[in-house]
């Protein structure tokens, strides 16, 4: 599963969990200030054989009126196994912005077994997603809603129509920094003293935010896949990975043999939209006439981008493409899969992007020569941020306040979205605290690659700071990038025939 930014890139296309409660057995009940936590209680969510332990937090829409409109966060806690359990737990922050992490907890149960061993693993929904007053856009898999941007932003408005009629629908109230505070009053009603946070992709964001803020209540953090406060994703990072690809395969000679002419078929794509075209829908199988637009295109260029095992498909798809046949990069791209446990709730995806980051981009500078990808992400929300609401978002926002705690960074070299100079950025300014981890072939998302989990394990583990700060990454050795898909030749037909003296 991917944990990515990968929702502000398929807006160019412009296209939770549900809780199963068990009975009602009270452990624990907390008044605080910050909010009045329900008890927590058993409970079943997908992907557990056993139950779990689900728990409630009424907390103020809008926090300047804490007596005013309430809203319930939902968040789970997988206990420590071991009885002699540590005081500090973890906290995973899901990206998008727009995940769930309670329905990505089965996959980071799996990933931080071990951890869990001795300290309690804690999915908090952010406020408009999974449960917590969700702003769920349900994503559309008709192909021709992914393809067509009208259609698109008619679903987008229609879906905020709906979304401001729910009790909870002042959609100002749900950026980053407010959501942190809501972080805050979980880790306050459960009593923990310090919280270990694991960020991946828009949650780096959301963990800055919250140590930002909360410093003294941040015992160790890791960001997989950097998003900096200061400074937004950039086009060029897009096509900088493009280029990559295309540069491995002009010296590659399996690649270059079976694709000869890649940059040239690249070109002339470019210059052919809109293209109408024929689609076999990858799932259904159904014929689909469509017109592709040069952003669709591009979009789900993206979206290969993204995995490195993708985009080792990526020179066959392009030939197939440069020849009139967009079903092999349809298929690749994911464009019409049905929603999975990381689906994005598109309303908080909004909310916080058109608050937070739509006026800082809203200009492009891209610096690449002959950069496809200029302006693509901005055109999308253009046609929905100038018309959604947007909430106050203080200036320290887009601050990265020296580091007190140690700090792991972890980034991939190929990554078209959060590249590993983003992580270099954010840890240089944390400071002295800070390390960084970079693997060059790999793309978005290092926590299941190699031995990552292991060294994040030991990070946490440490019994001292300093010990943090040095914990051994010799595992962590340099991989390959994937080597280029090549589609399998048809037998020959043809027999030879001898012929008789």
């Amino acid at each position: 599963m991917q944990y990515t930014l990968h929702s502000m890139y398929l807006m160019t296309q412009l296209n939770g969990c549900n809780l199963r409660w068990m009975g009602v057995l009270s452990l624990l009940w907390i008044s605080i200030g910050m909010g009045v936590a329900a008890p927590l209680t058993n409970c079943r969510i997908d992907g557990f054989e056993r139950v779990v332990r689900c728990g409630q937090l009424q907390r103020p829409l809008n926090p300047d009126q804490p007596q005013g409109r309430q809203i319930t966060l939902h968040f789970v806690v997988l206990p420590a196994k071991d009885k002699n359990k540590l005081p500090d737990p973890l906290f995973l922050l899901a990206g998008g912005p727009g995940q769930s992490a309670i329905n990505t907890a089965s996959w980071a149960k799996a990933l931080f077994e071990k951890l869990g061993r001795r300290r309690d693993l804690v999915f908090v929904d952010q406020r408009g997603t999974g449960q917590s007053a969700p702003l769920d856009c349900p994503e559309s898999s008709d192909v021709l809603d992914e393809l067509d941007p009208a259609r698109a932003v008619q679903q987008v408005r229609s879906c905020q129509k709906k979304l401001e009629k729910l009790p909870y629908g002042d959609l100002r109230y749900f950026t980053t920094f407010i959501a942190m505070q809501d972080l805050e009053a979980v880790r306050v009603a459960l009593a923990y003293p310090e919280i270990n946070v694991v960020g991946v992709s828009y949650g780096t964001r959301a963990a800055l935010e919250y140590a930002r803020q909360f410093p003294a209540a941040v015992r160790r953090m890791v960001l997989d896949g950097v998003v900096p406060p200061d400074h937004g994703t950039s086009d060029d990072d897009v096509q900088l990975a493009l280029n990559a690809v295309l540069a491995d395969c002009a010296v590659d000679v399996r690649c270059h043999q079976a694709y000869p002419h890649l940059q040239r078929d690249w070109t002339s794509l470019l210059a052919s939209f809109p293209q109408k075209t024929r689609l076999t829908h990858p799932r259904l199988l159904t014929t689909i006439p469509t017109t592709i637009t040069r952003d669709a295109f591009l979009g789900m260029v993206i979206s290969v981008l993204y995995s490195p095992v993708s985009s080792a498909g990526l020179p066959y798809v392009l030939e197939r493409a440069a020849q009139g046949e967009f079903t092999p990069l349809l298929a690749l791209s994911g464009t019409g899969n049905l929603a999975n446990p990381g689906r994005i709730f598109y309303g908080m995806h909004f909310s916080v992007w058109c608050s937070e980051e739509y006026d800082r981009s809203s200009v492009s500078t891209s610096t690449v020569m002959g950069n496809a990808f200029a302006g693509v992400r901005q055109r999308s929300y253009d046609k929905i941020c100038p018309d959604w609401p947007r909430g106050r978002v203080p200036a320290e926002f887009y601050t990265i306040p020296k580091a007190t705690k140690p700090v792991l960074l972890l980034s991939g070299g190929i990554d078209p979205v959060t590249p590993p100079w983003h992580a270099a950025h954010v840890a240089h300014a944390l400071g002295a605290k800070a390390r960084h981890l970079m693997l060059a072939h790999s793309g978005h998302g290092m926590l299941t690659q190699t031995c990552v989990a292991d060294i994040v394990r030991r990070f946490i583990n440490a019994d001292t700071d300093p010990l943090a700060q040095n914990v051994d990454a010799s595992c962590l050795k340099p991989i390959p990038r994937p080597s280029v898909w090549i589609a399998p030749q048809a037998a020959s037909s043809q027999v030879s025939v001898g012929v008789a003296p």
